[in-house]
C-alpha cells in the first residue's frame, strides 16, 4: 500500500505539475513529464544551466500540451512595425502580454532569457500587468523565433495590437477570487462552528464540542496551504534575500495560529483559533483585491484620461498650433523642435533626424534618419526642427513606463518609504516581544502560559493594517493631483514630495509666464533678416526661441544647412552660407560682451543686428505662493541664467533669506543643489524640462513646469501644468496629509495591537477576543485611509 501511494504521488508533471492519466515513458532525470513539450523545456533549461527555475516554486511551468500556433505571420515586416516598440539598426524591443506569468520562478526565468538565446540583450517584468518587455538583436533573432521561444518554454505572448494597459486590464483575476471565495466559505462556516464555544455550550453540545474542533481545522487547512499560499511564497523570497518585508511577521503570525489551532485540538485542550485565521485571511485578500482594482484603474486612468500635460505642434493649414498628445491621430503632421521627444512611431518627411535614444535604450548614442525613415516615439530629437507623420496611434503607457525607466537614474534618489522604513523593525520588534513574554513565562515555571503568550503575540500584532494603508492612502493621493493637473511619476513621490524643506525655483517660464509676456526689439531688421531669424528660431524648443517666433509671426521658411544650439547660451546656425548667431552677449559678441540674460542677441553674418528683450509678467498668485511656502518655514531660492535686471521686483517677491543667483550655467546649477543637499536640505527644483534637466534629475524632487510645449523630462519627478502653478502649496500641503493619514493609520494599527498585546503576553487571550479585534482593525484601516484621504482634499479645496 505504501509503495502504491508513493506510485501516485509521483505521477505528476515535474513542469506544469498536470497529473499523468498513466504511466509515462517520458523520464529525464528520475523526472516524469505528461508530454514532450514539458520535457523539452526541461532539457532546454537544463543544457542552459538553468535548473534555479525550479527551485523557487514547485510545478512552475505551464502545460505543453496545447497546439503551437502558427507564426508565420510574424515575418511580415508591416506587422512586425506595428507590434515593437523601437528598433534601430542593432536592436528592438517589444512588450509583449503573457498571461501565464504567475510567479516568482516566471520572473526569473523571463529575465534570464539571455541564457537561452544570447541575441536577447535583456528583459523586464511587470508581474503585476503580466508583461515583459524584451530587448533582442533582430539581426540574430527574429520577432517569430523571439514569439517561439517563449512558446517552447511556456510563455506564450498573447499578440495583440491594442494597449497593453487595457489588456492588463483584463487579466483573469479568477485565481485571486478563487482563494477568497475559499476562505470566505471557511470563514463563515468556522465562525458558526465557534459560536457555541463563544457564548456557552450546553449539555448537548458538549457532546459534539471535539468535532467541532476537527471541522474547524478541516476548514483552517485549505485557507492554509492555497488561500494564504502567496504570503509564505513572498515570506521565503524575502528571507532568501536577507530582507524582512510586511510578509514575513504576517505569514509567520498565520502559521502560528495555524500550528496552535492543530495541536488544541488534535490534544482537545482548547478550541483553537481557526475562525480567526481564516478571517484574517479573508479580510486580507479582500483588501488585496481592492487593492489590485485600484491599481488598475489608477494606471488607465493616468495613462488614458489625464495624462501629464506634453504637447506637441501640429502643423495645419492655418500654421503651427499646440495640441495634447493625446489629440494627436494617424496621419497628423507634427513639428519637433531641437531638444523635444518624439511622442508617437513617425515618418521623417522634413528635416535632418539626429535622434537621440537614451530615453529608450539607455545608451546615449545619437542615430542619424534619413528621410522616409521610421523615427520611434521616446527619441529626442539633436539639432535643427524635423517635420514627421504620425503612423501608429499614440500609446500614452509606453511614454509613462519610459518615465519610470529605470535606466534614466543617474543619480540615485536615496529615500526611504513608511513602509520601508517601519517592515525594517516591526517584525525584528515583533519577535522580540514575542520571546520576552515566552521567556518571562518560562522561568515562572509555567510552558503553557509561555506558549499561550508567544503564539498570541504574533497573532493579534499582524501588520495587515499597515500593509494596506499605505498604497491605498497613496494611491488615492496621486489620482487626486492627477485631476488637479499635478502628475507624479509614482507613490514614492508623494512622500518625496511631503519630505522637501527647500524649494528652488528657475525664472524664466517658471515664476514669469510665458502666455502674457512682451516682446521688444531694438535695432534693425531687414524683411530678409526676419526670414532669417524666423527659420532659426523655429527650430529652437527654448522659451525666448519660441516668443521671438511669435513676435516675428508666421511668413516664408528657409532651409537650414547647419544647426547647433548651446544650452544657456545661444545658437548657430547656416542659411544659405550665411553664419548666424542668435544668443546671449557673450555668446554673440566674445567674451566682452555684456552677459544680460533677458537680452536675446541677433548676429548675422559678421553684422550685428541688434537684440531682442523679453518683458514677462509674474505668474498669477506667484506672490501668494511665495508668502505660503515662506510662512510654512520653506527655504526658498532662486536659481536663474537670466542676468539681475529684474533683481529689485525679485526681492520684494522672495524672503530676505533667499539666495537669488543670476547668470548661472546648467552645471552651476547642477552644483548648488548638491551644495544644499550637503547642508542636510531636502531640494525639490522647479523648471523648465530642457535647460533644467540636469538640476531637475539632481535634486531629491524634481518638478518641470510645462505650459503647451513639449519640455517633458524624462529626469523630473512630476509635472505641474502651469495652470495649476498658483495650487503649489496646496499640493505640497496635501502630500503632508496624504503622509499623515498613514502615520494616523499606524497609530490606530499600534493602539490595536498595545491592547491586543496587554492581554497576549498574558498568555490568557481568548479565540473570540482575537477573532473579533482582527478583522475589525484591518476594516477600520481602510474605511479611514479611505475617508480621511478625501476629506484632506477636500478640505484643501482639491475635490
Amino acid at each position: 500500500m505504501e509503495d502504491r501511494e508513493f506510485i501516485l504521488l509521483d505521477q505528476v508533471c515535474f513542469h506544469c505539475g498536470d497529473k499523468m492519466e498513466s504511466d509515462s515513458t517520458l523520464k529525464v532525470d528520475e523526472h516524469v513529464f505528461c508530454c514532450l513539450g514539458c520535457q523539452t523545456v526541461y532539457q532546454i533549461l537544463k543544457e542552459s544551466n538553468m535548473q534555479n527555475y525550479y527551485r523557487y516554486n514547485t510545478h512552475p511551468g505551464k502545460s505543453q500540451k496545447v497546439p503551437k500556433e502558427d507564426l508565420t505571420y510574424l515575418d511580415e515586416p508591416n506587422i512586425v512595425a506595428k507590434l515593437v516598440d523601437f528598433k534601430d539598426q542593432e536592436r528592438s524591443i517589444i512588450t509583449f502580454f503573457i498571461p501565464a506569468i504567475h510567479c516568482s520562478s516566471c520572473i526569473w526565468l523571463l529575465e534570464h532569457l539571455y541564457k537561452l538565446n544570447p541575441a536577447v540583450l535583456n528583459a523586464e517584468v511587470d508581474f503585476m500587468k503580466k508583461q515583459v518587455s524584451i530587448s533582442f538583436k533582430h539581426e540574430e533573432l527574429s520577432l517569430r523565433n523571439l514569439v517561439a521561444l517563449l512558446t517552447d518554454i511556456g510563455y506564450e505572448p498573447k499578440i495583440t495590437l491594442q494597449d497593453l494597459v487595457k489588456e492588463g486590464k483584463k487579466v483573469n483575476q479568477n485565481r485571486l477570487v478563487a482563494k477568497i471565495a475559499v476562505a470566505g466559505f471557511c470563514f463563515g462556516n468556522s465562525m458558526m462552528l465557534s459560536f457555541p464555544e463563544y457564548f456557552g455550550m450546553d449539555a448537548f453540545e458538549k457532546h459534539y464540542a471535539n468535532f467541532f474542533g476537527y471541522m474547524n481545522l478541516a476548514f483552517a487547512i485549505p485557507t492554509l496551504f492555497y488561500s494564504a499560499s502567496d504570503y509564505f511564497k513572498s515570506a521565503w523570497q524575502s528571507l532568501k534575500h536577507r530582507q524582512l518585508n510586511l510578509d514575513v511577521p504576517l505569514a509567520l503570525g498565520i502559521l502560528v495560529i495555524f500550528l496552535r489551532t492543530a495541536i488544541e485540538v488534535l490534544t482537545q485542550t482548547g478550541p483553537g483559533f481557526a475562525d480567526t485565521l481564516c478571517s484574517l485571511v479573508f479580510f486580507i485578500l479582500i483588501g488585496k483585491w481592492v487593492q489590485q482594482r485600484t491599481y488598475y484603474h489608477l494606471s488607465f486612468e493616468r495613462d488614458y484620461r489625464s495624462y501629464f500635460p506634453v504637447a506637441v505642434t501640429r502643423l495645419e493649414e492655418g500654421g503651427d498650433r499646440p495640441v495634447q498628445i493625446a489629440d494627436l491621430k494617424v496621419g497628423d503632421r507634427i513639428l519637433v523642435r531641437n531638444n523635444e521627444i518624439i511622442p508617437a512611431d513617425a515618418i521623417l518627411l522634413k528635416g535632418s533626424a539626429a535622434v537621440d535614444f537614451s530615453f529608450v535604450t539607455g545608451e546615449s548614442k545619437v542615430v542619424e534618419k534619413t528621410l522616409g525613415e521610421i523615427v520611434y516615439a521616446g527619441g529626442r530629437q539633436v539639432g535643427g526642427a524635423i517635420e514627421l507623420e504620425v503612423m501608429k496611434a499614440v500609446s500614452q503607457s509606453y511614454l509613462t513606463k519610459l518615465w519610470n525607466n529605470e535606466n534614466l537614474k543617474h543619480y540615485e534618489k536615496k529615500f526611504d518609504t513608511f513602509i520601508g522604513f517601519i517592515s525594517k523593525y516591526f517584525t525584528i520588534g515583533l519577535i522580540t516581544v514575542a520571546l520576552v513574554a515566552t521567556l518571562f513565562w518560562l522561568t515562572g515555571g509555567d510552558p503553557t502560559r509561555a506558549w499561550g503568550a508567544f503564539t498570541a503575540v504574533l497573532i493579534i500584532a499582524c501588520p495587515c493594517a499597515l500593509a494596506l494603508s499605505s498604497p491605498f492612502t497613496l494611491s488615492a493621493a496621486l489620482s487626486i493631483l492627477d485631476k488637479n493637473k499635478m502628475y507624479l511619476k509614482n507613490t514614492a513621490a508623494v512622500e518625496q514630495m511631503a519630505a522637501i524643506d527647500c524649494l528652488v525655483f528657475d525664472k524664466t517660464g517658471t515664476i514669469s509666464s510665458p502666455n502674457s509676456s512682451m516682446m521688444f526689439f531694438e535695432g534693425d531688421l531687414t524683411a530678409e533678416d526676419r526670414v532669417i531669424v524666423r527659420s532659426v528660431c523655429r527650430h529652437s524648443g527654448h522659451p525666448l526661441s519660441r516668443e521671438i517666433v511669435k513676435w516675428l509671426g508666421e511668413g516664408e521658411l528657409k532651409t537650414l544647412f547647419d544647426f547647433e544650439e548651446f544650452i544657456g547660451k545661444g545658437i548657430l546656425a547656416r542659411i544659405e552660407g550665411v553664419s548666424v548667431k542668435i544668443g546671449s552677449a557673450s555668446f554673440v559678441l566674445g567674451e566682452n560682451g555684456i552677459q544680460d540674460g533677458t537680452r536675446v542677441y541677433v548676429a548675422i553674418g559678421r553684422s550685428l543686428c541688434g537684440f531682442f528683450t523679453l518683458e514677462q509678467a509674474w505668474r498669477e498668485g506667484l506672490l501668494a505662493v511665495v508668502k505660503t511656502f515662506e510662512h510654512k518655514k520653506y527655504d526658498l531660492h532662486l536659481i536663474s541664467g537670466d542676468n539681475e535686471r529684474r533683481l529689485d521686483a525679485i526681492r520684494l517677491i522672495f524672503p530676505k533669506s533667499a539666495v537669488l543667483l543670476f547668470n548661472q550655467s546648467p552645471a552651476e546649477k547642477l552644483t548648488q543643489i548638491g551644495n544644499w543637499q550637503n547642508q542636510g536640505r531636502q531640494v525639490c527644483m522647479l523648471g523648465d524640462g530642457l535647460n533644467d534637466a540636469g538640476a531637475l534629475r539632481k535634486a531629491d524632487l524634481g518638478i518641470a513646469v510645462s505650459d503647451d510645449i513639449n519640455n517633458f523630462s524624462p529626469g523630473c519627478d512630476a509635472i505641474l501644468d502651469g495652470s495649476s502653478f498658483s495650487k503649489l502649496p496646496v499640493f505640497f500641503a496635501f502630500a503632508k496629509d496624504a503622509v499623515k493619514v498613514i502615520h494616523f493609520s499606524f497609530l490606530i494599527s499600534l493602539s490595536y495591537n498595545i491592547v491586543g498585546l496587554s492581554f497576549a503576553v498574558q498568555g490568557t487571550m481568548s479565540p473570540l477576543f482575537a477573532a473579533i479585534l482582527m478583522p475589525i482593525s484591518t476594516v477600520t484601516i481602510i474605511s479611514f485611509t479611505s475617508l480621511m484621504t478625501r476629506w484632506f482634499a477636500r478640505k484643501r479645496g482639491l475635490i
